[in-house]
């Protein structure tokens, strides 16, 4: 139950409060703030399994730089792509070539979301390595990267 409102903040522009109502339309009644909670926590575990599981990269790759304002704030947000449009890695931070944590509310907040969002693209371009599931949905593998 807890994994279905992250899927689908991730995958598809749904707010937190529309989120909750579908939840409750399905008998679930839980706060918005709640399902907050479940993406910032569970996200980052889930892109991390993602990792394991992950195929090799070509050997040809670029870096792509582009800015975001979060909570008023500018950030640097550089995604490595390979020839393919398949990402690589990402990373945002607060300082130019500077390693560092996202966040939407906190910068903590933003790694989580965003590594979340990052991982269902990844996901949807078939950058999984499969073991027996040849054909599995992106929800499928969402699911099973958890179990």
């Amino acid at each position: 139950m807890i994994l279905q409102p992250i899927q689908w903040y991730l995958a598809y522009s749904l707010s937190y409060r529309d989120l909750e109502k579908i939840m409750a339309e399905r008998g679930f009644h839980v706060d918005h703030s709640t399902i907050n909670r479940w993406v910032v926590h569970d996200a980052p575990l889930l892109e991390k399994e993602f990792h394991k599981k992950k195929k090799r990269p070509g050997d040809r790759w670029r870096m792509d730089e582009t800015y975001l304002k979060i909570k008023g704030s500018w950030f640097y947000y550089y995604r490595a792509v390979d020839k393919q449009g398949n990402t690589i890695d990402f990373l945002l931070s607060k300082h130019r070539d500077k390693k560092a944590m996202l966040g939407f509310k906190s910068f903590r907040c933003a790694q989580a979301t965003l590594k979340g969002i990052e991982l269902v693209a990844m996901l949807k371009k078939g950058q999984q390595r499969y073991s027996s599931q040849s054909c599995a949905t992106t929800t499928e593998q969402f699911y099973a990267l958890a179990g």
